[in-house]
């Protein structure tokens, strides 16, 4: 079964409230007919969005393929949290690659959160600052205030204030949790919008986007052959290849799949809460748990929206308000006579390290996937770095390649059992308490 249809309407964006909230939008047309360019991109969400700007300013000619809309995935369903550094903390990255590898992820993830505000504030598209990381165990407060302490310390990064208690509930008014931390530096943003957004940026700057066009298959070019990408009513001749589709890259690049796996999430918006909404976040900030399976959330003027819930299988569930529900009750168990008025869900990529894998499945090809729920900034980022690797111009490319990555179990074909038994158990810690 191909992701791409699985769950949703050819063509359409998923019924969400990003949807019903989004920006005006063209639609694009498809693909007809033979094209050359210099750099075909497959996927208009953040990566390949922000790669066709980038490429586009650079003087490239520019064609974008996107199999729905326009921020059709990942990048118009997700909660909107522009986090700080890489998916992995510093300490974990410093053991595993050294200080000062570790320290260039930090700043290229810096750049990242630099980069998405820019993007936004160039779009028109509004965000707005802090979030809120919730702890359940005493460890976990502890560790929240020592790594807040260690990135002040040895990175300089002062937007980090450790809370209590008190100081906690203070801003997330929930019996839930019993400490953490705030961070300033990060941010929040309506998803869906921006993306559409940085399509418009893209499109000025003389890109081409088109929609309803599924590349069904790539022949990768040798030497000074150029590469072709094919969809059902044409094909690009081009140079360069990046392929930015995440989770729905399905079987078209195996040496990309092999390493990055779908992961479905879902999302519940309720209704307007009036001046109740204060009473789950006292500020305009983000939030999110230290649960494995993470739990989400953010106000949209006085609207909560709220993540939490994932599966490992093709289809969305059933019914997905019910999912996400249980989550959301067990942060704010006084929302149980209030109506959700929007369900939905997306699919993300992870990798077996929840670190990007970025890769070259040929020479002339880039790949950059699998940002394990720490997408927004960092995918944003990812399209930056491939323009910058097509035009010679960074090398922030290779410092993100070199990130050890693995293939899962059974590689492409036969790794679903295996993350199925592994978020069935840390989906069972999580229940436990562990």
């Amino acid at each position: 079964m191909n992701l791409l249809f699985a769950n949703d309407k050819p063509g359409h964006y998923p019924a969400s409230f990003y949807a019903d909230t989004r920006d005006a939008a063209p639609e694009r047309a498809a693909l007809q007919g033979a094209v050359q360019a210099d750099v075909c991109i497959v996927g208009a969400g953040y990566t390949g969005l922000s790669a066709a700007l980038h490429l586009a300013e650079a003087g490239r000619r520019v064609i974008l393929l996107e199999a729905h809309r326009v921020g059709f995935g990942a990048s118009g369903r997700n909660g909107g949290q522009i986090g700080s550094g890489q998916r992995l903390e510093v300490t974990e990255l410093e053991k595993m690659m050294g200080k000062p590898a570790a320290r260039r992820l930090w700043d290229l993830a810096e750049e990242a959160k630099a980069l998405t505000y820019d993007l936004a504030a160039r779009a028109g598209v509004p965000t707005y600052r802090g979030i809120a990381h919730a702890a359940l165990k005493p460890s976990e407060v502890a560790h929240a205030h020592e790594m807040a302490a260690y990135l002040a310390t040895h990175y300089g990064y002062d937007q980090i204030t450790p809370l209590d208690r008190d100081g906690l509930r203070a801003l997330i008014p929930s019996e839930r949790y019993i400490g953490g931390d705030i961070d300033r530096g990060a941010g929040h943003v309506h998803p869906l919008n921006l993306t559409l957004g940085m399509a418009r940026l893209a499109e000025a700057a003389g890109a081409v986007i088109h929609e309803t066009s599924v590349v069904t298959g790539i022949e990768h070019g040798t030497g000074t052959q150029k590469s072709r990408v094919r969809t059902a009513q044409g094909h690009v001749e081009a140079e360069h290849v990046i392929l930015a589709a995440n989770g729905y890259l399905d079987r078209l690049e195996p040496k990309v799949t092999a390493r990055v796996m779908p992961l479905n999430n879902y999302i519940v918006a309720t209704e307007p809460l009036g001046e109740r909404a204060r009473e789950l976040l006292t500020e305009n900030i983000a939030a999110h748990d230290t649960k494995f399976v993470v739990n989400y959330w953010r106000l949209h003027e006085d609207r909560l929206i709220f993540g939490g819930g994932e599966s490992v299988t093709y289809r969305f569930p059933r019914d997905i308000a019910a999912k996400a529900r249980v989550p959301m009750l067990q942060v704010y168990p006084q929302l149980r006579d209030v109506k959700i008025t929007h369900a939905w869900g997306g699919t993300l990529a992870i990798t077996l390290n929840r670190m990007p894998y970025f890769g070259r499945p040929s020479p002339n090809c880039l790949s950059a996937s699998g940002f394990s729920g720490h997408g927004v900034a960092l995918a944003t980022l990812a399209g930056k770095l491939m323009a910058q690797a097509v035009t010679a111009t960074g090398d922030g490319f290779d410092a993100m390649a070199s990130v050890p990555t693995y293939p899962f179990p059974g590689g492409g074909y036969l790794r679903w059992p295996f993350l199925v038994a592994g978020m069935t158990f840390y989906g069972l810690r999580d229940k436990l308490g562990i």
